[in-house]
């Protein structure tokens, strides 16, 4: 069984803190296990209400009088998105008796959602993001441990199947079932074999800057629709816009956000790439390698850190740029291979942007010097750079 310890205290400490607690991600990354998981685990009664169940929408048919009977308890609200006229509801009773640890709510990764709540709960609500697991959570032992969350992706019924071909055939059921279902009843009105198309070819040009009109072309949609599209991958944390870092210098740098598949586990589905034999040998591994290591970075840095990539028309590049609560900057390069070798547009990025530190990720086990304040990190070693 993976703990994940970390989110439990941060949630644990904002219910101590907050009335309101929303813990937010993508269907399937497990909020219900940790929901429940926490219930078991504090001091104060809680109740716990799935508006999936009919049994459990029932009883809020007057939800004023059945949620005011818990007013000392935590009430636990989950797929919240289905029922959006509770979020004023909550407001209310907050501000009736703004006591902290009240409510928390869950919900799938929803723009009404996000919406609602800010609307509503301003000033009353903390969010957390719950991604599928990550290496700070499974804790690799060896490099192919590292392998298999790669491939598989971090989805718990994917990356805890019995074999590879399990986890794909898991993989692809979710995302038909994404397509068919979860977009639908979030309230999305898209054609899901357009979307599933874009989504493929998005998948087959991870890593790459955002070209609506490039891509727009090739299926014969608009630009804006292509925007439209990407912005509902993102909204429902399938993929991560990384946008450019515009620092004061005179140089042209690239405006255009760099696109990647946020789960490498659902890339390599869409892909069709079944398993490490298969990975290895496509010509996407190292756009693969590059996402699946960005995410295990931005699961583990400070909250207040902000994350870009740089890259100018000269061919000063840095995959990404870490900029801390005093800005100060970290530059990081990731290289799927085993005696990594970085190119003169590396070290003339780090003196760009003034970069304190610099690392080079990369598939092995040793971390040695390659210049002043630069050094390789191992994959399983990536607390380093936050330290």
């Amino acid at each position: 069984m993976i703990i994940r310890g970390r989110l439990n205290t941060l949630i644990e400490h904002s219910l101590s803190k907050y009335p309101v607690i929303g813990l937010i991600g993508p269907r399937q990354a497990g909020k219900t296990t940790l929901a429940k998981t926490l219930q078991g685990t504090l001091p104060k009664k809680s109740v716990y209400l799935d508006l999936e169940l009919s049994s459990d929408l029932s009883k809020l048919h007057s939800p004023e009088l059945y949620l005011k009977q818990f007013s000392d308890d935590l009430v636990i609200i989950d797929e919240i998105q289905r029922m959006p006229s509770l979020f004023p509801l909550i407001r209310a009773l907050v501000d009736q008796n703004r006591v902290n640890g009240r409510f928390l709510i869950l919900g799938s990764a929803s723009p009404a959602l996000i919406r609602q709540a800010s609307e509503s709960l301003a000033g009353r609500i903390r969010y957390h993001e719950l991604t599928p697991f990550t290496l700070d959570e499974t804790r690799p032992r060896s490099q192919k441990d590292v392998a298999r969350l790669w491939l598989r992706g971090g989805y718990p019924n994917s990356y805890l199947s019995e074999n590879d071909d399990d986890s794909l055939s898991w993989r692809d059921a979710f995302i038909k079932t994404y397509l068919e279902m979860d977009i639908p009843q979030l309230g999305i009105r898209v054609p899901a074999i357009q979307l599933r198309r874009f989504w493929t070819m998005l998948a087959h040009l991870n890593g790459q800057l955002w070209n609506a009109s490039q891509i727009a072309g090739s299926l014969g949609i608009s630009p804006p629709t292509a925007r439209h599209y990407l912005d509902i991958l993102e909204d429902t944390f399938i993929v991560r816009q990384l946008q450019p870092y515009h620092v004061n210098i005179k140089k042209r740098l690239v405006k255009s956000p760099k696109v990647y598949m946020r789960d490498t586990g659902i890339l390599h589905a869409l892909l069709s790439l079944k398993d490490r034999d298969s990975l290895m040998g496509h010509p996407t591994v190292g756009s693969s390698w590059e996402s699946f290591v960005i995410e295990q970075i931005l699961a583990i840095v400070p909250e207040r850190w902000k994350a870009f990539f740089y890259r100018t028309s000269a061919g000063a590049e840095l995959d990404l740029l870490l900029v801390d609560e005093k800005g100060r900057t970290i530059g990081i390069e990731i290289k799927h291979s085993a005696a990594p070798v970085v190119t003169r547009g590396f070290w003339s990025a780090l003196e760009d942007v003034s970069c304190s530190r610099g690392f080079v990720v990369y598939p092995g086990d040793e971390s040695y010097p390659l210049g002043e304040n630069v050094v390789t990190v191992p994959i399983r070693e990536l607390s380093r750079i936050v330290e």
